[in-house]
């Protein structure tokens, strides 16, 4: 069994103490203030951002980061994209050179529109990097619900590493050295999955819901190939997967901040509703400069960011959407007359 570090008691954070602890791992959970740590340790839970789960007693707490990372045989950077960056150069103090680090952020750096990897290898020079992503609420980790999952790395050894020590019979892990596919995926799902509730929103059915999953799916492949990634990731796990899952699930923070806007609630006011981090809200306007980067067309992420960021409301931009000029589906195929 190994000594791991979790940074970071959000809610997946939290359900990945419990799902690690349930298989015999020695894990330390580091909380970034006292007044977190005390709650937590007087409770033994996490309050309103994981609702009726508990945690392990066996499980470490501490607010002390380099004595949860020193002598770590794996640390999980389980923290919002938006302090990847900031919490990578505190990291960059005590973590050991050679040692594994493994994020599960969801999102792009929105200054740079750097890949979540290239954010931690800048800050974290000479660490084994791997990526941890694909369909998984938090709140079904932490119950054990069967979950199945996609660990990306440059190196192969680093990939299984991580898929070794997280796999168990309620949590597979597949391994992917595509980690552009796997990260772009991850983070502009969020995008569509805001679309998804903004359609539930206006009361919009499922044919909508599902020409905007598809659609939303095809885009985003289109910027991963630019980019360099492979399209049979964007039709996995950690591309269609998690874009089902976000899209869909009464779980998903996305799907509901779009459900509240297509009501007609202010976006800034649907995220403050939602009461935690809406990732697609901060990935939006990277992925619409990338598109613009990549010359990549991206209609819904367009008009996502026009309804998030520009005050245009949600109903007039599905009508932009149904009434754009007339096209092929896929341009690649060919007719035979």
């Amino acid at each position: 069994m190994s000594k791991i570090a979790v940074i970071g008691a959000g809610s997946f954070g939290a359900a990945i103490c419990i799902h690690l602890c349930s298989i015999g791992h020695q894990v330390c959970l580091w909380s970034f203030s006292q007044e977190e740590y005390d709650y937590i340790k007087e409770h033994r839970d996490i309050g309103n951002k994981l609702p009726g789960v508990k945690l392990p007693e066996e499980l470490e707490l501490t607010t002390d980061l380099a004595g949860a990372v020193g002598d770590a045989d794996l640390t999980v950077l389980a923290v919002p994209s938006i302090f990847v960056r900031s919490m990578a150069k505190q990291l960059a103090f005590c973590l050991p050179k050679g040692a594994t680090i493994v994020s599960v952020a969801k999102g792009l750096e929105e200054a740079t529109l750097s890949r979540l990897s290239e954010v931690i290898e800048e800050e974290l020079p000479e660490r084994k990097i791997c990526i941890l992503s694909g369909p998984s609420h938090a709140e079904e980790v932490a119950i054990h619900l069967p979950t199945v999952l996609v660990a990306g790395a440059k190196a192969k050894a680093t990939a299984e590493k991580v898929q070794s020590i997280f796999m168990s019979d309620t949590l597979r892990v597949y391994t992917s050295p595509d980690l552009i596919g796997m990260e772009t995926g991850a983070a502009l799902k969020n995008v569509i999955a805001l679309a998804a509730g903004m359609s539930d929103g206006l009361g919009f059915g499922d044919n909508t819901k599902a020409a905007l999953m598809t659609r939303g799916i095809a885009e985003i492949t289109r910027l991963s190939v630019a980019m360099g990634g492979e399209p049979e990731t964007l039709a996995g796990l950690t591309g269609t997967g998690d874009l089902v899952v976000t899209c869909m699930s009464r779980h998903s923070r996305n799907r509901k901040c779009g459900f509240l806007i297509g009501q007609g609630m202010d976006p800034k006011e649907a995220v403050k509703s939602v009461g935690m981090v809406v990732e697609g809200v901060n990935c939006a306007g990277a992925a619409k400069k990338l598109a613009e980067k990549y010359n990549i067309s991206m209609p819904l992420t367009e008009e996502v960011n026009a309804v998030l960021f520009d005050g245009v409301p949600a109903k007039e931009a599905v009508g932009r959407l149904m009434t754009r000029e007339k096209r092929e589906e896929n341009t690649s195929l060919k007719w035979t007359e």
